[in-house]
């Protein structure tokens, strides 16, 4: 039922400068792939095969990633290198790119709006890219889909954060209906500590339906001067359904330093142990 996939990759990735000047942060590798390619291989995973990705100035690298490299393919052809491009030739085959360019950077929200028309009227799912979630059996985004069958409405991942770093993140409050669900009531974007109504915040997976562009359509800048999609999320938790998922896997920040080594350490040691296992 969701057969598209959004991902915002306009920003500049500031706290990775001198490396984002020129690279895309989505771009940035751990271990042998770069980040968005995670993102795209678990959307694949949840049967989604159309990649809308909202890009900006100096973020071509990801469309010729997602593309045939012909004078790389005839370089290698037929050498031990080539089995390093299996993955990358299995998602081109899979899956539909489609891009749009953000000339304005004002937030998320925005930047989903302006990913609209590469997704239509229909409900789908938001990944962003230097968010790295890791699971054991289903993929994040598929155990959301999974949930989306069932519960037909606007989902957020959450997970619960100290305190005193929610003033980072979206916060969501409400009722839990199970140990893993969550009604949402109330969502903040960025609240400092005192005035978070919750610790459970949202990371880079979301499931939405179209009415979401209509609300970002007629909102107003939030936290930061941006247009916010937690607000956005917001006004349609006060008419409508929204549940807070706590999924299952662990989840990396790779946009800070200390979240990309973390990541990058997780997988090294994931290609170790899939290396050393017998054939």
């Amino acid at each position: 039922m969701i057969t598209k996939c959004l991902f915002p990759a306009a920003g500049y990735g500031t706290r990775f400068l001198p490396a984002t000047k020129v690279m895309p942060k989505e771009m940035l590798p751990i271990c042998t792939k770069p980040l968005i390619q995670y993102g795209v291989e678990e959307a694949i995973e949840a049967g989604i095969h159309t990649m809308a990705i909202v890009t900006g100035r100096g973020k071509r690298t990801l469309e010729d990633h997602f593309d045939v490299s012909y004078e790389l393919e005839h370089q290698i052809r037929g050498t031990t290198k080539e089995k390093h491009l299996a993955d990358i030739r299995d998602i081109i085959d899979k899956s539909r790119f489609v891009y749009t360019r953000q000339r304005d950077i004002k937030g998320l929200g925005h930047a989903v709006l302006t990913g609209r028309h590469l997704i239509g009227d229909e409900p789908f799912a938001v990944v962003l890219a230097d968010d790295l979630c890791v699971s054991e059996g289903k993929g994040v985004l598929k155990q959301m889909t999974e949930l989306y069958k069932r519960e037909l409405c606007v989902i957020v991942a959450v997970m619960e954060v100290s305190p005193k770093e929610t003033s980072a993140y979206g916060i969501v409050a409400g009722e839990w209906i199970s140990d893993e669900l969550l009604r949402a009531r109330k969502m903040v974007e960025k609240p400092a500590p005192e005035d978070a109504p919750s610790n459970l915040a949202v990371i880079g997976r979301y499931i939405l339906t179209p009415q979401i562009f209509d609300v970002l359509q007629n909102q107003t800048a939030g936290a930061g001067g941006e247009i916010q999609l937690t607000d956005a999320i917001n006004a349609i938790a006060k008419h409508g359904k929204v549940l807070a998922y706590r999924f299952k896997g662990t989840r990396y920040d790779c946009g800070s330093l200390d979240g990309f080594v973390a990541a990058t350490n997780a997988i090294y040691r994931q290609y170790k142990a899939k290396a050393a296992a017998p054939q």
